[in-house]
């Protein structure tokens, strides 16, 4: 299996205001990234090595992090907030293209030196339109800002391991943006769980630390 491979409210001209009673979709779309990545990641960090389990994370790639991150992405569209917008409609369609990708594009890739410049590709792709969320992010809050450092960090580790033609699959590089997707996916998680939880109670509960605007 190849390699792994709210937010402020910007303003939008003639942006339709958000109509009353309409949810906050940031913990959903944070929430199915969130498992996803966990789930990968404890493959590529070899916290499970048994590789016939790998096969997990692509109904978890299909429905959660990919469709349901997509609709909390149009969502966040429709209550005006530009950056939840792409972040959720990008990464849902990153895990809908992963999906696909070792579905079926890996298996035909001969020979197997091309899964490993297809995958770091498809990895540097999503490296670098991570680095210029994080630019974004820098003005929503500190929990956003770190869920988005640790993935660009995770992104670049296994891009690299996935360019290393030398060695098995899940190499030491790829070992290490592993780990780093779990933190990511922990990151994501508290956030998701600070969104829902401050919302329920009607107060902070967990802080999120926003940041100026």
């Amino acid at each position: 299996m190849p390699d792994e491979i709210n937010v402020e409210v910007a303003a939008v001209p003639h942006a339709v205001p958000p109509a009353d009673g309409i949810a906050d979709p940031g913990p959903l779309g944070l929430a199915g990234f969130a498992m996803t990545t966990f789930v990968l990641s404890c493959f590529n960090s070899k916290v499970i090595n048994n590789v016939g389990l790998e096969g997990v994370v692509l109904p978890l790639a299909l429905f959660y992090g990919g469709t349901v991150q997509l609709l909390a992405g149009m969502w966040e569209f429709r209550k005006g907030n530009t950056f939840g917008a792409l972040a959720f409609s990008s990464f849902g369609a990153f895990w809908l293209a992963f999906f696909y990708y070792v579905k079926y594009v890996a298996a035909t890739l001969t020979p197997a030196g091309d899964i490993h410049e297809a995958t770091g590709l498809f990895l540097l792709a999503s490296a670098i339109f991570t680095a210029y969320m994080l630019v974004a992010s820098l003005r929503t809050t500190m929990a956003i800002v770190a869920v988005f450092a640790a993935l660009t960090v995770t992104f670049i580790f296994l891009a690299l391991g996935a360019f290393d033609h030398s060695t098995a699959p899940v190499n030491g590089i790829t070992q290490i943006g592993g780990w780093l997707g779990l933190l990511t996916a922990l990151f994501a998680w508290y956030a998701s769980f600070a969104g829902v939880t401050n919302a329920t109670f009607k107060k902070v509960v967990l802080p999120v630390g926003p940041l100026a605007r």
